[in-house]
């Protein structure tokens, strides 16, 4: 029992003062997080409660189920725009039961461990998933720069000075939730021209209320809501594994990504039965958390619960904040969370590593999906890894009187076994031949395959052929996949 509640006050807070800096972090994040849960909404064609009610039992929850503490998860773009035709078409209750489906795949995938499939995701991915995401965040702010006085040039550079500078003179409150109450106060005192938050959208008033989804429980319905749920959650799955490993290198610290998969799935069905849409990990969000100091779930649980605060009691004052204060923090947000590093390394790192970040970049910012620019990064990857190890691979000839014997040196697998099989092509055949593949490996039957039809050709020749120098893994791949001979129950030589 005593570990077990050593473990809880370690990941929620070791003493007062860390609690007191955690709340403070989840207090920056509630604000920030108001016109960003109601511009969502508006993308999903849907009441703005609906987005706000959603990041307040997603946060929540998340605290307390998720697997990377300090990380915010709530209602988002990357979800928001899959389920607009969803909304026009079918109304919002179909919406509400295909976030509580969602939530049932994002549990069965981490019963499946599907999480481990983050470990195929190359650092030039996530370099460009985090640059293109900066890019997004700062493009997001630029219509608040649109149509308006010079007020919100003056307030947005004032917000960045607070933000930059203050904590040079104290750490003790975090700049960006200074800069949001200095400005209220000036805007509101002075009454300036400048947009506010109510000019999003109306607030809600009171606290939500649990309700079931008025659908009709039949196959037409699963029919409707299953392409959704699926789309909604794998691209959910995608951003919040993505963030939480920017997460876990902004904090040095790691996470439980299998835990994250039943915390963002649990999180999704309360939003559901709360009213709510469904969300994922904000990556924004998140890097304003930890930025602000915070660790922990109880900056996380803060964030929810502060939110909830914010709309059910201060919403009027809410609605007065001025949007150019948030503004800024968002543009630190952007400025943060690119990766400066990568531009110089552009020419430090090899070529390859460089286009696959520069095209998930390009890919997101293009077509404003993180998954469909992720897929791509992850690709490419995966076909310059296969050019770089097809050329990790040699086939040297001996020649010893009426013997010669093939040195095979490297990978045999799909993308090699053309090379493979032009090295046995065009030589004098020799009597008797050894193929020593002893530093070789046969990675899938296409090696098989190429093996195969080596020995096969050499034979026709009329020439005798010995393999040897299996290893285990190879050896068991060509005894159950070789279409002429096997390696017998031995390793080393092996008469073929």
């Amino acid at each position: 029992m005593t570990h077990i509640l050593s473990r809880w006050r370690g990941e929620w807070f070791a003493d007062a003062t860390e609690a007191r800096r955690e709340m403070l972090a989840g207090i920056v994040v509630a604000l920030a997080l108001i016109p960003e849960a109601i511009g969502f909404s508006v993308i999903s064609g849907v009441d703005p409660r609906v987005g706000l009610y959603a990041s307040v039992a997603i946060a929540i929850v998340s605290a307390f189920i998720g697997g990377r503490p300090a990380m915010i998860s709530a209602a988002t773009a990357a979800v928001a725009v899959l389920v607009t035709p969803l909304v026009r078409d079918h109304g919002l209750q179909y919406l509400f039961a295909a976030t509580i489906l969602m939530g049932v795949f994002q549990m069965i995938a981490g019963a499946l461990r599907l999480d481990l499939l983050m470990q195929f995701v190359s650092r030039s991915v996530i370099t460009g998933f985090v640059n293109a995401l900066a890019i997004l965040i700062f493009m997001a702010q630029l219509p608040q720069f649109v149509g308006v006085t010079w007020h919100t040039y003056a307030m947005v550079a004032g917000g960045l000075a607070i933000i930059y500078l203050l904590p040079r003179i104290t750490k003790a409150v975090p700049s960006p939730l200074v800069a949001i109450l200095v400005l209220a106060a000036i805007g509101i005192a002075l009454g300036l021209p400048v947009r506010t938050v109510s000019d999003m959208g109306r607030l809600p008033e009171g606290l939500p209320s649990l309700t079931w989804p008025q659908v009709p429980l039949t196959l037409e319905t699963l029919r409707i809501i299953l392409p959704y749920a699926l789309t909604m959650a794998a691209v959910g799955l995608l951003e919040s594994m993505m963030t939480a490993q920017i997460v876990d290198d902004m904090t040095g610290t790691g996470s439980d990504k299998r835990r994250e998969c039943f915390g963002q799935g649990s999180a999704n069905i309360a939003a559901a039965l709360v009213g709510g849409m469904g969300g994922c990990a904000m990556i924004g969000q998140s890097v304003i958390n930890v930025t602000s100091g915070g660790r922990k779930r109880l900056s996380t649980f803060t964030a929810g619960a502060f939110l909830l605060f914010l709309l059910a009691v201060l919403g009027p004052w809410v609605g007065r904040i001025p949007m150019p204060a948030l503004v800024a923090v968002m543009v630190m947000v952007s400025i943060g969370t690119f990766s400066w590093n990568s531009i110089p390394n552009l020419r430090r790192h090899p070529p390859t590593s460089s286009v696959v970040m520069l095209a998930t970049v390009a890919v997101v910012v293009a077509t404003h999906d993180l998954a469909r620019g992720v897929l791509v990064g992850v690709l490419l990857s995966g076909i310059f890894f296969a050019g770089k190890v097809r050329r990790m691979f040699a086939v040297e000839r001996i020649a010893d009187g009426d013997a010669a014997t093939y040195r095979v040196t490297g990978q045999i697998f799909f993308a090699s076994v053309d090379r493979f099989t032009r090295a046995f092509a065009g030589d004098e055949p020799a009597p008797r031949v050894t193929i020593d593949v002893s530093a070789a490996h046969f990675w899938d039957i296409s090696g098989v395959g190429a093996l195969d039809k080596a020995v096969a050709r050499l034979r026709q020749g009329g020439a005798q052929v010995a393999v040897i120098g299996y290893n285990q893994a190879s050896a068991d791949l060509v005894d159950r996949f070789a279409l002429h001979d096997k390696t017998g129950v031995e390793m080393g030589v092996v008469p073929h």
